[in-house]
């Protein structure tokens, strides 16, 4: 019998996307609508919250905010940021299954989980209507989570506690400490910390690290530590109390942590 009852996964960079370029690219063509450069850097930064506090956060950006300003003679206000996701969400849903692959070793972890008894929850930062282009082809490779909760099915996402709350109820997991919250991102990993529940980050298949499974490869062991070292202390500064790889050492980690 495991001591914990149930791990909570996010999707892009996570269970699917290795990398996170999805909405990555998304971002940029949206800000390209109204005429506004925004770097890969500036798009990666706030990703993991939800994708209209990730625009609003790309609008604070100095540089984005003086574009702005000098297009449209203001600087941008919630109203533009509006205006953005009204454009962006469409983008995301359109191409969003083309980058839904499961990370390599997903669906065994998934189900090694479950036979130990575990429930496989998840939360994420796309929106219900944008996840729901990526559900069938997740569940086409085996990957289908006991629940879902999406940025906007509650009155506030990541980084507070009300997703993860709302996987106690829909998986009867509790008390927070039985729980483990898998994430690649600061917002993430801060939604499972302000919960109370053990948050394990993700280095190599996420955000931070940028890049896929291939383009990892072809990279020297001296780069992939880099990419380790960074990623690991982004998480770490949100508070994860794990950093591994990719979900694929989730399962030994949690025979670790199960002889502690």
């Amino acid at each position: 019998m495991s001591k914990f009852k149930a791990v909570v996964f996010d999707w892009a960079g996570t269970m699917i996307d290795f990398g996170s370029f999805a909405p990555m690219g998304v971002f940029i063509k949206a800000f390209e609508h109204f005429g506004i450069n925004a770097s890969i850097e500036q798009a990666r930064e706030p990703m993991g919250k939800p994708k209209w506090d990730h625009i609003r956060s790309m609008m604070d950006d100095p540089g984005i905010a003086a574009q702005w300003n000098n297009r449209f003679g203001q600087m941008p206000t919630d109203a533009d940021v509006d205006r953005v996701y009204e454009v962006f969400v469409p983008m995301n849903e359109e191409v969003v299954a083309d980058y839904a692959d499961l990370v390599p070793g997903a669906a065994d972890v998934v189900k090694t989980l479950r036979d130990k008894g575990l429930k496989i929850g998840s939360t994420t930062g796309y929106t219900r209507s944008i996840m729901e282009r990526v559900i069938p082809v997740a569940a086409a490779q085996g990957y289908e989570p006991d629940n879902l909760v999406c940025s906007d099915d509650l009155p506030e996402g990541r980084p507070g506690p009300l997703g993860m709350y709302q996987c106690f109820v829909d998986l009867v997991a509790y008390p927070p400490g039985a729980v483990i919250k898998v994430d690649d991102t600061e917002p993430g990993i801060a939604e499972g910390v302000s919960a109370g529940c053990v948050t394990v980050g993700l280095a190599l298949s996420g955000n931070y690290a940028g890049k896929t499974a291939d383009q990892l490869a072809e990279l020297s062991d001296p780069e992939i530590e880099a990419l380790r070292g960074f990623a690991t202390e982004k998480l770490k500064s949100a508070g994860a109390d794990h950093v591994i790889d990719t979900v694929a050492d989730l399962p030994d980690l949690i025979v670790s942590l199960e002889r502690e």
